[in-house]
């Protein structure tokens, strides 16, 4: 039986006891009440320490609940600390990428302009060797063409005597 339920009997025992005539007072069985009032002394102990456990148990789920939070927390720290860790990576990355890029197109632009240079170079050589060929040829050329009417005149001249001559 609860303490509860001990001084509920108790409480039920004087209520339903007989009433004294012109008075708040009652009769009641006195060994019958005193041992149920011992009853309820012995329910004590239990009662409390049933309170006292509860007592302990809801002390140790608040703190459990305290660490847990409290590493909650500190996980939560350390995740933040971690992604801010990450997008400064990220940036330096960001800006580290676009710097060797524009290294790189600058060193692409300076690469083509050498080379277009160059190319021009042996072209603007290449042309000054391809004219003085041309000008060989041609004066080659011109001399077989003076060679060939030097010919053809003298033929001319073998076959025909020239008049008064």
């Amino acid at each position: 039986m609860e303490l509860k339920e001990k001084i509920d009997e108790i409480v039920a025992q004087i209520e339903s006891a007989r009433a004294m005539p012109m008075s708040a007072s009652c009769i009641v069985n006195r060994s019958q009440l005193l041992a149920m009032l011992d009853d309820a002394r012995e329910l004590i102990p239990a009662e409390m320490q049933r309170a006292e456990s509860l007592l302990h148990e809801r002390d140790e789920v608040v703190e459990k609940g305290r660490r847990e939070a409290a590493d909650v927390i500190a996980a939560a720290l350390v995740e933040q600390q971690r992604l801010v860790a990450e997008t400064e990576v990220h940036q330096a990355a960001v800006v580290e990428a676009d710097r060797v890029r524009s290294e790189a197109e600058l060193e692409a632009k300076q690469i083509r302009q050498e080379v277009d240079d160059y190319v021009d170079t042996k072209l603007a050589n290449f042309e000054i060797v391809l004219n003085k060929t041309l000008a060989a040829v041609l004066r080659g050329r011109k001399k077989l063409q003076g060679r060939h009417e030097m010919e053809q005149l003298s033929e001319f001249q073998d076959e025909e005597p020239l008049p008064g001559g």
